[in-house]
């Protein structure tokens, strides 16, 4: 695949989960619609999401329900569109949607292979593919990001780290979307600064571009250490996203990470 094509099929990816099209992305003015995730959303896509803004760097698309319409437009239309994912001003938004019961909830960077830079990575330690059935045993909080055990049958694929038969890194694929898999990865602490985790991150991105898919990677902008890996392995930013949830749902959240 070329970087174009990638590109192309991270935006068509992105128009499926909002209702837009994908050349959107590309517009050098806001675009604004009304949200609706397609039949090809991303699996982990949950509703109810009130809007949700996505920005590929030259605008920001956002998708609005009728409830917050308003609101999202004289917000799109105050700051310039790479503030509009920063503090202070994401407070004007969200003091907004408190009024309706609403609360700014996820925001993500994501990355995609930069096929130039791209290669595999030593780390000194045996690595071994595997595949879904050799998963069952893996569910487990050490690996909870490269595995994920409420959406089980979407983990197709991984790579693990070794020492002496004893797995100490690993990285898994869910797929998330018909042409493209979200890569996570775990290393147990003892192991870490290791390079290990650029060394099964970079392979498995190899593993899923042979099978003809598009490996993907998300991580929170302040987790320094994902980052750090997600460019180490050859990656690099490619789009941003904030979406907004009813305020039930991020005190759901706040509750269970107690």
């Amino acid at each position: 695949m070329l970087a174009e094509e990638l590109l192309r099929i991270a935006m068509e990816q992105s128009a499926e989960d909002m209702n837009c099209q994908w050349e959107d992305f590309l517009n050098h003015q806001n675009v604004l619609v009304p949200f609706r995730l397609g039949k090809n959303a991303r699996k982990y896509l949950k509703e109810p999401i009130l809007a949700n803004f996505v920005s590929y760097g030259s605008n920001v698309v956002a998708a609005a329900t009728d409830d917050v319409k308003e609101i999202v437009t004289e917000y799109m239309d105050r700051y310039e569109f790479y503030h509009l994912f920063e503090t202070p001003n994401m407070h004007w938004l969200d003091d907004r949607l408190a009024g309706k019961g609403y609360r700014i909830c996820f925001m993500a960077e994501y990355y995609l292979p930069d096929l130039d830079r791209l290669r595999t990575i030593s780390c000194g330690y045996e690595l071994r593919i595997l595949g879904q059935q050799d998963f069952e045993n893996l569910y487990l909080p050490e690996w909870g990001n490269a595995l994920c055990k409420e959406r089980k049958h979407l983990d197709v694929l991984g790579v693990g780290a070794y020492e002496n038969g004893k797995l100490v890194g690993l990285a898994g694929c869910s797929a998330d979307c018909e042409k493209m898999w979200q890569i996570g990865v775990d290393v147990l602490p003892e192991y870490r600064r290791n390079g290990i985790a650029c060394a099964l991150t970079s392979r498995l991105a190899h593993e899923i571009l042979d099978r003809g898919k598009i490996p993907f990677y998300c991580s929170a902008w302040s987790n320094i250490r994902s980052v750090k890996n997600a460019i180490k392995s050859g990656f690099i930013p490619t789009w941003v996203e904030m979406a907004v949830k009813p305020d039930t749902v991020v005190n759901e959240i706040n509750e269970e990470l107690k």
